[in-house]
This record gives structure tokens, sequence and C-alpha cells, in this order.
């Protein structure tokens, strides 16, 4: 099996490269990176924000943030903030905060486990906005909300361009993200025409195959990993192309992955999921992808926990590396 690996992205770098490719691939300049790192002053202060829970007042610019999510902890490093206090992902089995956010978190402080947040030491960290989802943290807001002004998105994973001006908004940086999210998207569609081209005029289908604890999932449109596929324009095998989260499958199922290429990732210690059996399946062997080695391993953290924009540049990344073609 072939793998497909993106290393480290900073800020600043991540939306000053984006730029500079759309400059001239796209006619279209993404943010500057001094705006990430310096945003403007002019931002109103105090704000309210309506979310999930109601609504929060938010009396200064944030600058003590703490996140609870991976999504939000893309968001707000991807916007130039480095959070005081985060979580990890709650299915990264080797434990700290994602490898490729690495560099932009070198002094966050693990306030985890998502399941359980340490309150004591949130409220330690004074921080000025904290940020979550209801699906995650609804039973712990209101204590959350006695610490400082806490901003909730409805859920996570395939809404997270909504999340993410949520969350602009709670930082007072509507401008940034919505320069920065413009900027993935053309990059994206200029990604999908590079592999159209390339693939003779036609899309390839992608399959998406995550091993977990439990049954295998094929992950569909509804999903952060979804989302980046569409918006580059690839078609999906039929058992996903619905508008819905995942199909659980055994190994006895599998071929219903296949495509022209398949991305794997791995959620948990692999001798707690259906990894081998299914791969030692004669279906898994009979698949096409697997006969013509296009079978991909891809990081778990960014195709499925990174719901931002720093990990869906990076889903594009591995979409050109297996496609032999050029990132915009």
């Amino acid at each position: 099996m072939r793998s497909t690996r993106r290393g480290r992205n900073t800020a600043m770098s991540l939306l000053a490269a984006t730029g500079l490719a759309l400059s001239a691939a796209c006619g279209a300049a993404g943010p500057a990176a001094d705006d990430i790192d310096a945003p403007a002053e002019s931002a109103d202060f105090p704000r309210t924000v309506v979310h999930a829970m109601g609504e929060t007042e938010i009396p200064a610019k944030p600058d003590r943030v703490v996140v609870l999510d991976s999504g939000e902890l893309d968001d707000v490093t991807m916007l130039g903030i480095e959070p005081v206090g985060a979580v990890a992902p709650h299915l990264k089995t080797e434990g700290g905060f994602p490898e490729y956010l690495a560099d932009l978190t070198e002094n966050t402080v693990d306030v985890g486990p998502m399941e359980e947040p340490n309150l004591e030491l949130i409220a330690e960290l004074a921080p000025d906005l904290i940020l979550s989802s209801k699906i995650r943290h609804e039973a712990i807001y209101e204590d959350l909300a006695a610490i400082a002004p806490t901003v909730f998105t409805e859920t996570t994973g395939f809404p997270w361009k909504d999340n993410l001006a949520v969350h602009a908004e709670a930082l007072g940086l509507e401008d940034e993200a919505a320069d920065a999210l413009a900027a993935y998207e053309a990059e994206a569609a200029a990604l999908g025409t590079a592999i159209q081209e390339a693939n003779g005029g036609e899309m390839p289908t992608v399959s998406v195959v995550r091993f977990l604890a439990g049954p295998t999932r094929l992950y569909q449109k509804a999903t952060f990993s979804g989302v980046v596929l569409q918006d580059v324009g690839v078609l999906r095998p039929e058992s996903q192309d619905v508008d819905d989260f995942a199909l659980e499958v055994g190994p006895e199922e599998i071929d219903l992955a296949d495509a022209d290429l398949v991305f794997v990732t791995v959620a948990d210690d692999p001798e707690k999921t259906e990894q081998e059996a299914a791969m030692d399946s004669p279906l898994w062997a009979e698949m096409e992808a697997v006969k013509n080695d296009q079978v991909f391993n891809v990081a778990d953290e960014i195709w499925m926990s990174g719901i931002g924009i720093q990990a869906a540049r990076q889903v594009l990344a591995d979409l050109a590396e297996a496609t032999g073609v050029e990132l915009p």
C-alpha cells in the first residue's frame, strides 16, 4: 500500500503560499501573511455573537483563546492565534496535538481529554474566549461560560466552513477568514481541473476508508473529507455518493470501497480494528484500486479530525501526489 504525507505548515507560510499560487494560476491573490499575523485593529468590540447556545457578549478582541476540538484548533491557528489551551483529537492514539499543527501549538497547554476537559486548568489559563460545539460539550457549557465568553457551533465535520465563520466572528477576523476560504476554494477548483486534464478529461472516483474499533467506515459526502473532495470535483463510488455521514461495513463488504483511488486512514490501534481481516479478504485483493496500486495511507488527524482550511489543504496535497499532478 502506498503512502502520502505532508509536513507542517505555519499559518503565515500557508496563507502566503496560497496567495502566491493563486496569483499565478487563478489571477486572484489570497490574504497577505502579515494581514493574518497582525489583524486589523478596527474590529468592533464589544460585540454580541449569536451561536448554537444563544448569545454571548465578547467585551474585547480575544487574545487568550481556549479551543476544545480539532476544527477550532485548525481555525484559530490558521488565523494567526496560538491558543493558550486546547484538547488533542479524541481518536489520536499517540496523544498530543496534530503533527501538522505542531509549529503552531508549541506553547499551547493540553486541557483535555476532549470528553471531559479540565475546567480547573482552563480557568487557570485565564482565557478571554472559549470555542467548542454543542455536540461535544453542551453538558458543560454553563461551566465554561462562567470562566470566559464561550461560543459554540452546532456540530463538527461537514459544516466546517460555516463553523469557521462563527469562530472568525468571535475573534473579530471575519475578513481574514473569508479571504483564506476563498483562496482555498480556488486552489481546490484548480486542482480539480489539473486532475481531470491528467486523467484524459474524466474525473476519477475517490473512496475514503477509515479503520477504527468496530465496523469499518466508508466516508460519504456529509463529512469534512467529503466536502473537500466535492470542492475538488472528483467523483465518489456508489457506496459513498450519498449526502450522509458514513456507511459501516465488515470485511465481507469491503469491496464496496473500490474506486479509482482509495485513501485509507486508521483511527485506533490497528489490532482493535478490522483492517487486517479486511485487507486479507479476497474481496480486497480483487479491488481495481488494489490491483492498480492506487491505495494510499493518509493521516487520520488530517482527513478525519483536521476539519479546517489547513487540514483541507493537506488533503489537496495528498490528492495531488496520488494523482501525479502539481498542487496549484
